[in-house]
């Protein structure tokens, strides 16, 4: 009998057994490019205004890093930059037509994945979840809005 993993072992493989999927079911709509921050960037720029620098806190990679992902998503149309009418020196981020048909597909890929879980385990899924919300508020180094960003 297989001894059972450690739950952060657990909690790790589940992840990258949740981003095989998505990868898999994102390849059969034409996207199949997808860098590890990709989803992270079109999420937080999707959030709102946002601006090269501040993503870069956001993902919690360096300013070259970032522009490095942002330069690679522009020319794939996933993001453009735009002028921040707040700032004539910044730049704002906005999702391309592809960046926001790229976060439309995985979004209903997330949908239907914890629809079709929840068929098989049932309201375990919804406790799953609780343990999971809990997990990520109880950190203090990561709390509400904080950086988000690929292990």
């Amino acid at each position: 009998m297989q001894e059972a993993h450690d739950f952060g072992i657990l909690l790790g493989l589940a992840y990258q057994a949740f981003v095989g999927h998505l990868h898999r079911d994102l390849a059969k709509h034409g996207f199949t490019a997808i860098g590890p921050t990709v989803g992270y960037v079109l999420r937080a720029i999707a959030e709102g205004p946002i601006n090269q620098r501040q993503l870069s806190k956001r993902l919690g990679i360096t300013d070259q890093g970032t522009a490095k992902i942002v330069d690679e998503m522009e020319r794939e149309k996933l993001v453009r930059r735009v002028a921040d009418p707040d700032d004539a020196r910044a730049r704002r981020l906005e999702l391309g037509p592809r960046g926001e048909e790229l976060l439309r597909a995985a979004r209903r890929f997330h949908a239907r994945f914890e629809r079709e879980l929840a068929k098989k385990m049932g309201t375990s899924v919804e406790a799953t979840r609780s343990v999971l919300e809990h997990i990520v508020a109880s950190d203090p180094d990561e709390t509400g809005r904080g950086r988000i960003r690929p292990m």
